[in-house]
């Protein structure tokens, strides 16, 4: 009885990045032979597809036994089993802890646990990321929290010591462990417009300014958790709204300094008591654990909500938010200008990256409800094409200069104009919509 084996005796262990890819986002074997058969391994290596799927089969089973080892990755350099170059291990590594912004946003502030495990299914399911990778990649979070939650040090440096990542990625680890760790609020329907990289950018600015390792870099959890004393210390702001002779005084400074330079001046001069209240008691709150965790819903309800009603735009916002902080330090009987200038800068920063990350904020003050109604509607379709499409707003969007209403017909036509230019574009472009 013959007995056929396929033998591969080698020294430096062969590495195939693109199969390895295909290993991280959990295909099955068969399916990956599909996939380079797709893309035209066969006539590249002029092999048959049975050598093929051998070759499939035998990265597959190297990279499973490296997994250990990628779970510890100071490991991977010690050991013997495997022959592989630096630079191998570095690419090995940092893919392995790499993961999709799309499944990061949906576990983005839960609790790394059993619990959250199990709505792995529906994640993968709402993502279309397969769960086997969706697996990998909530253990390295998982594995990434409990080794550096109790470590002194800053965090990102803490990580990139531990799993030997990338600067740019244990930034995003750090945020990740941030967030598991304080529990902030990132469900919520008004918070589904931000993306992962919102989030992280956010973090980093809590982390940078909040923490106590901010003040201290030798104290314990230094970056994971918020300085409690700074928390205490913001309930000292409510005098900026608790006096009434002060808080007329910071409009006045601050209408002065805005005064024909914002196309919403009335309506910020209007409400600027009612903006300086919902900044101001924010901080104030924020000894509380629950209002921590709100702090993203609480931003966007109480400040960005009420400036969009008003047809801000992001330029406007980021003129008020300037003046606002500075002006503070002109009130003489104000006294606390360093916890102030702690706290806004972190929410100034924020509350920019929120408005522009989502378009929540109109680019121009013009526009009216039903144009921006009739462009999200235009990029909800453009986003149904396959290949996705960059969506913008299309030339019909476009604001009036002259400042007066449009008629009915000259609406009609410029809606006509702007269809066609853009069929134009789609069909010079098809594969991409230029942003605008």
């Amino acid at each position: 009885m013959s007995v056929e084996l396929d033998v591969f005796v080698g020294n430096t262990t062969v590495l195939d990045e693109d199969v390895y890819q295909l290993w991280l986002d959990g295909h099955s074997v068969t399916d990956a032979v599909t996939i380079r058969v797709e893309a035209g391994a066969l006539q590249e290596c002029e092999a048959n597809a049975e050598v093929l799927h051998s070759d499939t089969m035998d990265q597959f089973r190297t990279f499973q036994m490296c997994e250990q080892l990628l779970q510890s990755p100071s490991k991977l350099a010690n050991q013997l089993l495997f022959q592989i170059p630096p630079h191998r291990q570095t690419m090995l590594i940092e893919r392995y802890y790499e993961f999709d912004s799309a499944f990061a946003r949906e576990v983005l502030g839960k609790k790394l646990s059993k619990g959250t495990k199990k709505d792995l299914d529906d994640i993968s399911s709402k993502t279309g990321i397969a769960l086997k990778s969706c697996r990998r990649q909530f253990d390295n979070f998982k594995r990434v929290f409990k080794v550096v939650e109790e470590l002194k040090g800053p965090l990102v440096e803490n990580i990139q010591r531990h799993f030997l990542l990338s600067d740019v990625l244990a930034r995003d680890y750090a945020a990740i462990v941030f967030f598991a760790n304080s529990r902030f609020e990132t469900g919520k329907r008004k918070l589904q417009y931000l993306s992962f990289q919102d989030f992280a950018f956010c973090a980093g600015q809590l982390i940078s300014y909040w923490t106590v390792g901010a003040v201290d870099n030798m104290m314990e959890d230094m970056d994971v958790d918020l300085e409690k004393e700074f928390l205490h210390d913001l309930k000292d702001l409510k005098v900026l709204v608790n006096d009434k002779d002060m808080l007329d005084q910071h409009k006045s400074l601050v209408c002065a300094q805005l005064r024909g330079k914002i196309k919403v001046f009335s309506e910020m001069e209007a409400s600027f008591k009612n903006l300086s209240r919902a900044l101001v008691n924010i901080a104030s709150k924020l000894t509380h654990t629950k209002d921590v965790r709100d702090l993203f819903i609480d931003l966007v309800e109480k400040f960005i909500e009420p400036c969009r009603s008003d047809k801000w735009t992001i330029g406007d916002l980021r003129l008020f938010l300037t003046h606002y902080s500075s002006s503070v330090h002109t009130l003489e009987a104000f006294r606390h200008q360093v916890i102030w200038d702690r706290y806004m800068g972190v929410i100034k920063s924020c509350i920019l990256k929120i408005g522009c990350g989502s378009c929540v904020l109109s680019q121009s003050s013009n526009k009216t409800k039903r144009e921006t109604e009739e462009q999200d509607n235009f990029c909800q379709t453009l986003q149904k094409v396959s290949p996705p499409l960059v969506c913008l707003p299309p030339p019909y969007f476009l604001e009036e200069t002259t400042g007066t209403e449009q008629t009915p017909v000259a609406r009609l036509f410029s809606h006509l104009l702007g269809l066609l230019t853009t069929a134009i574009h789609l069909f010079i472009h098809p594969a991409v919509c230029v942003a605008e």
